[in-house]
């Protein structure tokens, strides 16, 4: 049998474990990293049900159909001066009078101005500016591209 070290020898010679370096194992904090994103993930996708405000939406009735006689004026313009009046072709100077007309003849007058990818920014203006100026209130630009004369 082999003699036992004594204490001495044993604090003074390093153990096996002693020798071994530490080291940082890659796996577990691929883990926890991992552990930690679906964490946040499922957090946030919880706060977005927190800042949700129910809302009752209102109903649609039947009876609530545009009025045909009530559909406004299509103002399209084009290059050169050229213009239409809810498809009938007319000049550039006639479009204040016709607006101011259109004013003084109806009750609730309504005004969709429409430009191809000809018309001047000027031209457009402009017919924003009649209608302006002859009172009407209710202009919109539409802002799908149709062909002149549509």
């Amino acid at each position: 049998m082999s003699p036992r070290p004594s204490v001495a020898e044993l604090i003074a010679a390093p153990s096996r474990e002693g020798r071994r370096r530490a080291r940082i194992e890659i796996i577990p904090l691929i883990d926890v990293i991992f552990f930690l994103l679906a964490t946040f993930v499922l957090f946030t996708l919880s706060l977005e049900k927190i800042r949700a405000v129910p809302v009752t939406l209102p109903q649609a009735s039947a009876a609530a159909r545009p009025d045909p006689d009530n559909s406004p004026v299509v103002l399209q313009l084009s290059d050169h001066g050229t213009a239409w009046w809810n498809r009938e072709p007319i000049a550039t100077a006639e479009i204040s009078p016709r607006l101011l007309a259109y004013k003084t003849a109806t009750a609730n007058p309504r005004v969709l101005v429409s430009g191809d990818d000809r018309a001047t920014y000027g031209d457009i203006i402009a017919a924003l500016d009649a209608a302006r100026v002859a009172g009407i209130t209710q202009v919109s630009i539409e802002t799908a591209p149709r062909p002149p004369g549509r």
